[in-house]
């Protein structure tokens, strides 16, 4: 078993319960052969950087998942054939959060803070 993670870009015309029916039978690849869903979440939708078959937004669901590297190919067959489903990426897990980092709540780098300190001396 190894760690994954799984990025999915849905049409953003589809409803969630829609998605959410995409998802299991996906993940049923997934824990059919014993693998297991570590966590799930739903980014929502948001505009892409490009149009994907002329569409400007996606709706965003990032998946962590352990597998066996058997039950791959079988996996991102499923996902090749659904038209709905605009992009994917499956990498493997390297431990980093799912959710996204806002630029404002983030930890200030080593360098920020030292800007900051040259600042207040003057």
């Amino acid at each position: 078993m190894r760690p994954y993670e799984v990025v999915y870009i849905f049409d953003s015309a589809l409803g969630e319960d829609q998605i959410n029916e995409k998802l299991d039978r996906y993940h049923g690849l997934i824990t059919g052969p014993g693998g297991e869903i570590t966590a799930t979440e739903h980014w929502g939708r948001r505009q892409m950087a490009y149009a994907i078959n002329k569409k400007n937004n996606g709706y965003y669901v990032v998946v962590q998942f352990n597998s066996a590297v058997e039950a791959l190919p079988e996996f991102e067959r499923l996902l090749k054939l659904d038209e709905e489903l605009l992009r994917y990426l499956v990498v493997t897990h390297a431990g980093e959060p799912t959710s996204p980092m806002s630029i404002a709540t983030r930890e200030p780098r080593r360098e920020d803070e030292d800007e900051d300190e040259g600042e207040e001396e003057e």
